[in-house]
């Protein structure tokens, strides 16, 4: 199953010690497959991607992808974006400078059009409750999706414990994202504020 870490400030923080510290820390405590550095908040933006960028290159991140910022990614030497639902006009100006492309997804209409227009991957969420992204969709819809489309779709949203994890298995689902089950798991084990 492709593990897929996505950061955020909330539980990295934007200080670039503590920053390096919890994430490399996380990535010795997982089998990280894909990482994607997103903050929406932090002045250091810059600063906190080309950490990112670093410490998966050391741990051999198979994709590392920025959020939403194309031109920053190919500056900075990115493998890809991860671009918002809002970005769909940007996934040809992604594919141009040959960055792996994710979108993220929330209805069939999404999916068939991150198809259409060639994205590498999606994102398809909420599958579990989280606050204040609207109803989960669920698993079976999930599931229902990824057997329509041939593009490869990531499960994301509310997996935060090892039962999610479980249940994604329980139907072969083949991808999840989370920004939250890893850093959990790292809590637990580090007892980190």
């Amino acid at each position: 199953m492709i593990k897929y870490l996505i950061t955020d400030p909330k539980y990295y923080t934007n200080n670039p010690q503590k920053f390096t510290k919890i994430l490399t820390d996380v990535l010795n405590n997982h089998n990280i497959n894909m990482i994607c550095f997103r903050d929406k908040t932090s002045a250091n933006f810059e600063q906190l991607a080309k950490i990112t960028l670093d410490i998966a290159k050391k741990y051999n991140i198979e994709k590392i992808l920025l959020n939403g910022n194309i031109s920053l990614a190919k500056k900075l030497g990115f493998d890809g974006v991860h671009l918002q639902s809002t970005q769909y006009s940007n996934i040809k100006d992604a594919k141009k400078y040959n960055l792996f492309t994710i979108i993220s997804c929330h209805t069939f209409e999404d999916i068939k059009q991150a198809q259409t227009l060639d994205a590498n991957m999606v994102t398809f969420s909420p599958i579990f409750d989280t606050p204040n992204k609207g109803e989960p969709q669920g698993i079976k819809v999930l599931n229902n999706m990824i057997n329509e489309f041939d593009i490869p779709i990531i499960a994301l949203g509310g997996i935060v414990t090892k039962w999610h994890i479980e249940q994604l298995e329980k139907y072969s689902i083949k991808a999840y994202a989370s920004i939250r089950y890893f850093v959990n798991e790292y809590d637990k084990i580090q007892n980190i504020d």
